[in-house]
């Protein structure tokens, strides 16, 4: 197995887009099969060497960023497996990229509906962070789809699990290996918002064994192969920019096709797939890539949903009423009824973040951003909290994302270490308003080591230390992805 050293050729592996800072480890090593890395990782056990594994990079809270020991790289597990268009699932390895394997669906007639934002992410670090994207509007995130797991354990044992295969309770709350090993899973007493979430450990009673290990960020197990839920890929898929003059009808239109899309008879034929939000700040950072933005919209809404035939008319005449009722710019509206062009907005959207970064590299400090998600009783509450806050502040900003899930980031672009720190003040209240309102704190970046201090704040402090028995069930000495999602001095406490 190749194993490199020098500091200079890894530094790479010690980065990711969350910008923090300071990551260092002895090497890097890349396991080219199951075998290989289960007596790697068996070895590194009985030594008690710390493990952080490497995914794709694109991960916004560090958590494949090392702070000694060793890293493992899954980039040579990236194999297509099997694609099964009449089983509509799907056998693929950890590294395959989330593009790759859309692409490959998508040849066979087939559809990954989750579909996880970034291009470039390995798989198997989208289900370590329960993972989703826009269109996780209409069909959720990861975990829906996930229908089988092949893993190494910190001991080095291979375990694969299937979906159905193993129920968790108060009273049986056991995982039994192949080689016979049962572990008893202390299940947690903290309850799960109900909204879209990716922070901690997954906790139910009555919940699949399976559950525990996708949003477990390399804590628990490193994920080597899965078993993926496919759909039927749709005949077409129009999209549409719609601008604001005032961002209060952009809230309350994206409320409202919410609601619409929700309705289960859809009489009116509104039915999207993703509802996104852009505030003013997002719209310069676009008007930059295409002068034709409106220049005095302060706010916009991006959707897509799926058509075919004669569905397609009447939804488009539904949603034209709908972006008249909320006082859009309805001449200024722009839709994409080809793929061609689909492709073209979907390309626009995605250059948000891009434009951010090099603010971020301009300014030379990191980002602050939020991934929070309320339910939709509290989302103009939330809303209203945002936009106050930040006028207040006068930080540089850009606030976009989910909407229809009442899940946007903001994210913060301090210039210089007193907007910084009130930067971390700010965010902090944000954190603390969306508990209060029966939020999560990461919808679905995970919590890494950046979003620590968040997840106490959702938890409470007993909720983290249940954390670290279920990681000290599975991982007694405390080796796998240390510092992810709490910090490894909880460990010591239980």
């Amino acid at each position: 197995m190749l194993i490199k050293k020098d500091q200079d050729v890894i530094r790479g592996y010690f980065e990711d887009s969350s910008n923090l800072k300071g990551g260092h480890a002895d090497s890097v090593a890349f396991p080219e099969d199951i075998t290989a890395l289960s007596e790697f990782v068996k070895e590194a056990n009985q030594n008690k060497l710390p493990i952080t594994i490497s995914g794709g990079g694109t991960g916004t809270t560090g958590s494949r960023i090392p702070f000694g020991g060793i890293v493992v790289s899954l980039e040579k597990f990236n194999k297509i497996i099997e694609i099964s268009e009449g089983g509509f699932r799907a056998i693929v390895q950890a590294g395959v990229l989330v593009e790759d394997f859309k692409n490959e669906c998508e040849r066979k007639g087939l559809f990954y509906a989750c579909y996880p934002t970034e291009k470039t992410a390995f798989l198997g670090g989208t289900v370590a962070t329960n993972a989703s994207g826009s269109r996780s509007f209409k069909y959720g995130s990861t975990r829906i789809y996930v229908e089988r797991l092949k893993m190494v354990l910190a001991s080095g044992e291979i375990y694969e699990i299937k979906r159905g295969q193993n129920l968790l309770t108060k009273k049986y709350s056991t995982i039994r290996l192949d080689s016979g090993q049962e572990i008893k899973i202390p299940l947690p007493a903290y309850k799960m918002p109900k909204v879209k979430n990716s922070a901690g450990y997954f906790a139910r009673t009555g919940m699949d064994a399976i559950d525990l290990f996708i949003g477990q960020e390399g804590t628990l197990s490193i994920i080597v192969e899965m078993e993926l839920g496919l759909t039927k890929k749709p005949p077409k898929i129009f999209s549409s920019f719609v601008f604001f003059k005032e961002y209060s009808d952009s809230w309350n239109f994206a409320a409202e096709a919410r609601t619409l899309s929700k309705d289960k008879n859809k009489a009116d034929g509104i039915d999207a797939l993703s509802i996104e939000y852009f505030d003013e700040n997002a719209l310069k950072l676009l008007r930059q890539k295409n002068s034709a933005v409106p220049k005095d919209a302060s706010a916009a809404i991006f959707f897509e949903q799926e058509a075919a035939g004669a569905d397609e008319e009447r939804s488009v005449d539904s949603w034209l009423k709908l972006i008249s009722k909320h006082n859009a710019f309805l001449d200024n509206t722009w839709v994409a009824m080809t793929e061609k062009m689909r492709e073209t907005f979907t390309q626009f959207r995605h250059a948000i973040p891009e434009s951010i970064n090099e603010i971020v590299k301009r300014n030379g400090f990191r980002k602050l951003s939020t991934d929070i998600a309320v339910p939709e009783s509290k989302f103009l509450d939330m809303m209203r909290c945002y936009a106050g806050a930040l006028k207040r502040a006068g930080i540089e900003h850009a606030v976009f994302g989910h909407i229809g899930e009442c899940h946007v980031h903001v994210n913060l672009l301090p210039r210089d270490e007193k907007e910084l720190k009130i930067s971390e003040e700010i965010c902090l209240k944000f954190v603390k308003k969306a508990v209060a309102l029966g939020g999560t704190v990461s919808a679905e970046h995970g919590i890494g080591k950046t979003r620590r201090e968040y997840l106490e704040e959702m938890y409470g402090h007993e909720g983290i230390l249940e954390m670290a028995r279920i990681k000290k069930a599975l991982d007694p000495n405390c080796v796998l992805g240390l510092d992810n999602i709490f910090p490894k001095e909880a460990l010591g406490l239980v």
